[in-house]
Order: C-alpha cells, then structure tokens, then sequence
C-alpha cells in the first residue's frame, strides 16, 4: 500500500491523474448537471474519485480490497468529501443489484481491462450501470508502449524485439500478470457493445521516454512536462505511444 500511494505521489503518478482528469474534463459539461452520479470501477484508494468529488460529483468507488477502499475513506475525510463518497466492497465485474439498474451518469474503468480474461464481457459489464446517454472512459497500458518503453528505459533491444510479438507482461508493483491491448482494440470492442462518439486520448506520451527521474522532480520541469502533456494527449501521433491510452465513449440514448 506505501508502495502504491509512493508512485502516485511521484510525477508519473501526478501526471496519470491529472491528464486522466483534464480528458474526462472535456466530457463533463455534455453529460449534463454540475453534480453527476459517478461509478469508479477498481478505483482502489480514490485516485480519480476524490478528485472528481472535490469537483461536486458524487462518486461512488467499487473494489475488491478492504485495505485501498479504507484509504480513500481516509482520502476523502482529508479532502472533506466525505458526503460526496461511498465506498463498495465487491468485484468490479459483478456488482451488486442496486448498483448495476443504469442510474449513474458516468463509468470509469480505469486500469482494470489488462486483468480481465473477457474484456468483451467486462466492457459489456461496465455499461451496464450507465445511463443511456451516459459517459465511460476507459484507460489501459498501451501495448504500443511497451517495446519502446523497455528500449528506451532497460536498454535492451533484445527485449524490445520479443515484446513486439507477445500480449503478456507482469507488474512488479503488485506481482501480477497482465495482458496488454491497444487503444485500436479496444475501440473496436467499445463499437461492438454498442458505443459510439469514441475519443483516443494517450496519458505520458513523453514522460516515460524521458529517463531522468530525478529531473521529474523538480516544479518547473514537472510543469513544463505536464503542460506538454496535456498538450498531446489528444494529438496524433503522440498518443499511439503514449504509456497508457483513454477512451472515452458515449452509450446510446
């Protein structure tokens, strides 16, 4: 759990959240209300919930762990949003009756897909509890990234070259295999359950490439950085790179 709260707190971890914000931020105004009903599927110790609370929304977070769900009751007495946060303990893929009736105006499925073994199943599950009309964002590894990322970082083109042909990597942060899409897969799953209006955005198209970690660190160099960020995350063809790709799509009316 240190561990976890450590990265989110390092740049990279900063810059995953508030790019992930400024791309859902786009979206808001046309779901309609200042104050939106949010389900945050596997949003562990509120990343984005508590940032979206502090916004006015109510945002309801469903995970498995007791442990992460305590942290962001912690967060959000921190942040006095306590009113505006309601945690649910339960798996994100079978919720509980009362959540899953279509009533809530925004879904997030946030690093969730890359451990799912039916992603077709889990999308299909994800908009179930969405309004018709209603917003998803969608964010996952960017399999593009990865052979490029452990070039650029591991030097190791050997490795590079046997990651271009395979779909499978392990996190070392919590010990556990993964299976990585592309934004392009993903869209077409999104079409096939019935989304439309889909927009491709990439989260730290530059920051992983650049191998000075420490440098990240400074303000203005991490201001600099973010503000090229932002900048990119909607441009191509920046975001086909980028680290992590967010899809955000709207569900029929």
């Amino acid at each position: 759990m240190t561990t976890w709260q450590e990265w989110q707190d390092a740049p990279w971890g900063r810059l995953r959240y508030s790019i992930a914000e400024a791309n859902l931020l786009r979206h808001l105004g046309d779901v309609g209300g200042e104050s939106l009903r949010i389900l945050d599927l596997a949003g562990g110790d509120g990343g984005d919930a508590i940032r979206l609370a502090a916004r006015g929304h109510h945002v309801t977070i469903v995970d498995y762990a007791p442990a992460m769900l305590a942290a962001a009751t912690e967060r959000a007495v921190a942040g006095a949003v306590t009113e505006l946060i309601n945690c649910v303990e339960a798996d994100a893929t079978d919720l509980p009756r009362d959540l899953a009736n279509g009533e809530f105006d925004v879904v997030l499925c946030h690093n969730l897909l890359q451990y799912m073994d039916d992603v077709p199943s889990a999308l299909a599950s994800a908009l179930s509890p969405l309004k018709a009309g209603g917003l998803v964002s969608v964010m996952a590894i960017n399999r593009h990234s990865t052979p490029l990322n452990i070039a650029v970082r591991e030097m190791d083109p050997a490795a590079a070259l046997a990651a271009l042909d395979t779909d499978q990597a392990r996190t070392q942060m919590f010990n556990s295999v993964l299976t990585l899409h592309t934004a392009e897969e993903i869209i077409r799953t999104l079409r096939e359950v019935g989304c439309r209006d889909i927009a491709h955005y990439g989260i730290r198209s530059f920051c992983d490439y650049i191998t000075d970690d420490a440098r990240k660190h400074d303000p203005d160099f991490y201001a600099a950085l973010e503000r090229l960020e932002l900048a990119t995350t909607a441009r191509p063809p920046y975001m086909h790179t980028a680290r992590l790709f967010q899809l955000t799509a709207w569900k029929p009316s």
